[in-house]
């Protein structure tokens, strides 16, 4: 198996443990408050980075000041994100809320041209504002399908763009792991924090399963995104992130009967269409636009 190859098997196995994880999370019928439940996850998911402690590579904490900085950003820029994202994803269609992230990869192209300055030639800004349009065909703004939860799911996206674009300037020798235990332990405390300020409620053993299968999906999709990163180029891996579009409209019609607009197909088709392309021109171009 080439190197490539691996990473892209690697990056679809991500997506899927990513989107199983929102399943099983949306599964659990809003039956545990949205904080409870991010702070009981956060704690699974941070004895589980400990019990792994080794296997899935370097955790340590000798890093500079810069890059703590950076990493702190990181984290509460998840913190929000997961607020906003678990909010739209209890209260609209799986499938609805993956094409929206799909706007991911050709917002942090947008944001590396405006704000990193990064040279983006006239093919790949006709790509983003393309996917653009597919975008507003997902949210569809003034028509009957858009509500505040399209908004909260484009403030997750904007979210991911902005951690994607602060994680970019953390030091090549910090290690993933160490990224991915201050990330947790963040979002665990902010949720703690925040669970206070409503009544705690028993937790049923069918949601303590749902929540434990969800805490090992968010370890297993870190694991494969990290050694993604690891396998092969990135513009060849980078385009198999839209698989996650089809587990989450396989296990959106399977598991909760849900079926996307068909204009939501077909924004997400133009999103993921442009999003290949803009990849394929970086690769076509080798650097020079």
């Amino acid at each position: 198996m080439s190197v490539n190859l691996a990473g892209a098997l690697l990056m679809m196995a991500s997506m899927a443990c990513f989107v199983l994880n929102d399943t099983l999370l949306k599964m659990t019928g809003g039956a545990v408050p949205l904080f409870q439940l991010l702070f009981v996850r956060s704690v699974i998911t941070c004895g589980l980075i400990f019990a792994t402690k080794g296997r899935l590579g370097a955790l340590h904490f000798a890093i500079k000041r810069r890059d703590w900085v950076i990493m702190l950003v990181r984290a509460v820029t998840e913190v929000t994100i997961s607020y906003f994202f678990l909010t739209a994803l209890f209260n609209m269609p799986l499938a609805n809320l993956t094409a929206i992230l799909q706007g991911v990869p050709l917002a942090v192209t947008l944001a590396s041209a405006v704000i990193l300055r990064e040279a983006v030639g006239w093919r790949r800004s006709l790509a983003i504002a393309v996917g653009f349009c597919g975008v507003l065909l997902i949210v569809r703004p003034g028509a009957e399908g858009f509500n505040i939860w399209s908004i909260y799911a484009v403030i997750a996206m904007l979210g991911v763009t902005l951690r994607d674009l602060v994680t970019r300037q953390l030091s090549p020798d910090v290690p993933s792991m160490t990224v991915t235990l201050v990330t947790a332990v963040t979002v665990m405390v902010g949720a703690g924090l925040a669970s206070l300020s409503t009544p705690w409620v028993p937790i049923a053993g069918a949601s303590w399963a749902l929540i434990v299968a969800s805490a090992f999906c968010i370890l297993g999709g870190y694991y494969f995104s990290i050694q993604v990163m690891r396998s092969g180029d990135v513009s060849f891996t980078a385009p198999f992130r839209y698989s996650g579009l089809v587990w989450a409209l396989i296990l959106g019609w399977f598991v909760f009967g849900e079926w996307p607009h068909v204009l939501t197909l077909i924004g997400a088709a133009i999103v993921v269409g442009t999003g290949v392309f803009s990849f394929y021109r970086e690769r076509r171009v080798s650097g020079i636009r």
